[in-house]
């Protein structure tokens, strides 16, 4: 049987699918991005990774195979190991593993293992559908103005009669009713200043006497406000170790903490196991880093789980 392709089905919906006692495969999502070079834009996409030192057993495959194919969960384990075994011989023979729509592993000159991911697969599903595409240069064209002077206009002289009388008179009576309108403005605004005046007074003394017959009183004291801080996601853990009795989990998790480290006990899994935690982490750059040295300083046993509480 080909696991390779209940491989391709998780990596759809998890961050990290790992086969027992081979290697995990992590999916990274990168941004959407443009080939300057050529023109090309390309989707936003998950990008597949080979991790070889992450090798428990988390139960995701094995539990997705063994619903799959309605067989029971130790059978898929089973299934599982067989076909590591044909990778591992492929590979000590100098032949590529090929796993589909995944990707290639292969073995370099020292031995190590070797990973090549599959371009032509997306495994982001929010960009489905999108696949890339060239844009063509635009070659915009230049625009050259030429200015069309204007012509003068045509200006005609007509001789008019002067009647310098009637100019006279109109003269005076502009003055006069200027003066007038002057006059009656003045008068006017002083009137209405005088009203605005008076009214303002009574509007404030009535607020005042408002003011001082006012009594405030609050009838109940302001109910309690409770804060509630959201605490940051931390999906990867690193695993010290999965006890059947919870004794010895919280033997455990006391020497850790009198380590130092920030652990965790977690609930009874599936499997009736009790884990228990050296600590948990926002990111998967962290996480390494921790396990590199709880590798070297504490357990070489310990592994890294990525989980959502």
């Amino acid at each position: 049987m080909k696991i390779e392709h209940y491989l391709s089905q998780l990596l759809y919906r998890y961050q990290c699918v790992t086969v027992p006692g081979f290697g995990a495969f992590l999916t990274e999502i990168q941004s959407a991005a443009v080939h300057e070079g050529n023109d090309y834009f390309y989707p936003p996409r998950k990008i597949v990774s080979f991790n070889a030192y992450v090798k428990n057993n988390d139960g995701l495959l094995a539990h997705h195979i063994s619903q799959s194919e309605r067989i029971s969960y130790e059978s898929a384990v089973d299934l599982i190991q067989k076909e590591t075994t044909l990778w591992r011989a492929a590979l000590y023979n100098n032949q590529s593993v090929l796993l589909g729509s995944i990707g290639t592993i292969s073995l370099n000159r020292e031995g190590g293992l070797v990973f090549e991911a599959n371009d032509q697969t997306n495994y982001f599903t929010a960009a489905f559908g999108l696949s890339p595409f060239m844009s063509p240069s635009i070659l915009r064209e230049s625009v050259v103005e030429v200015s069309v002077p204007e012509e003068s206009p045509v200006i005609n002289l007509t001789p008019q009669k002067s009647n310098r009388a009637y100019l006279k008179y109109a003269a005076v009576f502009v003055v006069g009713l200027g003066a007038a309108g002057f006059f009656f403005n003045n008068y006017y605004q002083n009137d209405i200043a005088q009203q605005t005046q008076v009214v303002q007074a009574a509007v404030q003394k009535e607020v005042q006497g408002k003011i001082q017959e006012a009594t405030f009183m609050i009838p109940s004291p302001l109910p309690n406000v409770t804060l509630t801080v959201k605490q940051p996601k931390m999906p990867y853990h690193i695993v010290a170790g999965a006890f059947r009795s919870e004794e010895n989990a919280q033997k455990k998790f006391d020497e850790l903490i009198g380590l130092g480290y920030q652990a965790r006990r977690m609930q009874k899994n599936r499997h009736g196991l009790f884990p228990v935690l050296f600590g948990s982490y926002t990111t998967y750059a962290e996480a390494q880093t921790a396990l590199r040295e709880i590798h070297q300083a504490q357990n070489q046993e310990a592994w890294l789980m990525v989980r959502k509480f």
